[in-house]
């Protein structure tokens, strides 16, 4: 693909180029879970707007390699440097071994990414896997000056770095607004400056997870992790580093410090952050208690819920906004992303049921090569999906128009659409074809053989109403209807779709 891709890059507050450092290679690094509980909404958002990035990606030709990372260590109650490790307490709390924890919840958090549609990453390490990088990190920063021990732990020195260096490159924010707001947080103590944070953290006789070092039996800060495994799979300098707007700060602003801090420069050319999922104005988490889980929503098991969501509902819904732009949880919403995706699902499998004309048809093969470009320059123009899916939602309108015998199509035009719709709904956007909008559906081969039992069906109703047998015609109408199934006579026999 020739035409050129332009990312928006949180760094430099605008959208650029997209120039990999050695092409045709492209390290894309994304923050992952914490895994202490189910992942939910706002967990979908990132997973499914790199989803995007990488599959985008590998089809321009580029060999990605995505690594996402499992956060299982360090990572303390309302992302400070004192409390309880979120993965430790949630052990106490269940009597379990903190391991326990952390692996039943990295299962579940795959099985609700791949019923996402989400691919896996190239490499998914974990924190505590990592503890000598994330040691040697430490260590790389305390030889150059700009962190210092306290009572075993080793915290990052902000004022130090700042004179030097531009500490809040990516937020915006200065040393004294940092200052400012951290001045009534507790643990003051043990820092030179409350707007330092933790590289390593000496561990409290009552703390499960710790490890030898140099320092003290201890274990990492939170923001150490992402710095010593991004250079540890990517390299010094890669080209992408994604996660949630939350993430600016600290957690992605203390990274570019401990890079620059350690090597003397960053590590990261694009800095890349999806917008939040919120409820009501405010931000879904779990730390807010607002939250609700992915299999809350595939079951429809959840007071806020009217009904069941389909993983493809769901991917649905966030793809039909800008990556960047804030996403409003309502059931009205998601409803409306149910019948859109449905609408979308049946112009395919109305498109997969045209036949062509001999002749030219009035749909000619410039309608696909039409679609296929404004289709490219969306997903050039910084992933736009939203824009993406309205080109489609066109391109619908035109295939129920050729369905209803209102225009006309020749076989290398429809191969053509075929193709082109196949290429941005399934391939790029990540829609599975045999999805469906109901939860639970199963496999695409179940989806199958249960497509061919209601044609089945249907066509003993063809042979009734071709007999005259209107009493049997109906009843297997009526009775598909309670079922849920729409059935509509066309020209060419019937088509049905599933409404519930």
């Amino acid at each position: 693909m020739e035409q050129a891709l332009y990312i928006y890059n949180t760094l430099t507050r605008k959208k650029e180029v997209f120039r990999p450092l050695h092409a045709p290679h492209v390290g894309m690094y994304v923050c992952g879970p914490t895994v202490y509980g189910d992942a939910h909404l706002g967990h979908a958002r990132p997973a499914i707007t790199f989803d995007i990035v990488f599959r985008f990606l590998k089809h321009a030709g580029y060999k990605v390699r995505y690594v996402r990372n499992i956060t299982d260590v360090g990572h303390l109650e309302h992302d400070a440097d004192e409390g309880e490790d979120k993965i430790a307490k949630k052990a106490r709390l269940e009597q379990l071994e903190p391991m326990e924890v952390a692996q039943y919840y990295t299962n579940r958090y795959h099985e609700a990414m791949d019923a996402l549609g989400c691919l896996p990453p190239s490499i998914e390490p974990h924190a505590t896997g990592h503890i000598i990088e994330q040691q040697q990190l430490v260590q790389q920063i305390l030889d150059n000056g700009f962190a210092y021990e306290s009572n075993g732990s080793i915290y990052f020195d902000v004022e130090k770095y700042d004179k030097v260096h531009k500490y809040g490159v990516l937020s915006g924010r200065s040393l004294e607004n940092v200052k400012d707001a951290s001045r009534d947080l507790a643990g003051v103590g043990e820092k030179k400056n409350q707007a330092d944070f933790a590289l390593w953290k000496a561990a409290q006789p009552e703390h499960i997870m710790r490890w030898p070092s140099p320092w003290s039996d201890g274990f990492p800060g939170w923001h150490c992790e992402c710095t010593a495994m991004g250079r540890k799979y990517l390299g010094d300098h890669f080209d992408i580093h994604g996660g949630g707007m939350d993430l600016i700060f600290p957690h992605h602003e203390c990274e570019i410090a401990q890079a620059v801090a350690s090597q003397g420069d960053d590590m990261v050319k694009y800095w890349v952050h999806n917008n939040m999922i919120t409820i009501n104005g405010q931000k879904m988490g779990k730390s807010l208690g607002n939250f609700i889980t992915l299999p809350e929503f595939f079951s429809g098991k959840h007071p806020k819920l009217e009904q069941a969501y389909s993983p493809m509902t769901i991917r649905f819904f966030i793809l039909q906004a800008h990556y960047r732009s804030t996403v409003d949880f309502s059931n009205e919403a998601l409803q409306a992303a149910e019948k859109g995706l449905e609408r979308l699902l049946d112009a395919w499998r109305a498109l997969n049921a045209i036949q062509p004309v001999d002749k030219d048809g009035s749909i000619g093969t410039d309608f696909a090569a039409q679609l296929k470009a404004k289709c490219y320059d969306a997903m050039c123009d910084d992933f736009n999906t939203p824009i993406v899916i309205s080109h489609l939602f066109e391109a619908a309108r035109v295939i129920n128009s050729i369905l209803d015998k209102k225009e006309t199509i020749a076989a290398d035009a429809l191969e053509d659409l075929k193709a082109v719709f196949s290429l941005f709904a399934f391939d790029l956007l990540g829609i599975k074809a045999g999805a469906g909008t109901a939860a639970g559906n199963g496999s695409d081969a179940r989806e199958e053989a249960f497509g061919k039992v209601v044609d089945m069906l249907l066509e003993q109703r063809a042979k009734a109403k071709a007999n005259k047998d209107w009493a049997t015609s109906d009843m297997i109408r009526d009775n598909l209807a309670a079922l849920g199934f729409e059935v509509k006579d066309t020209k060419d026999g019937f088509s049905w779709k599933l409404n519930k």
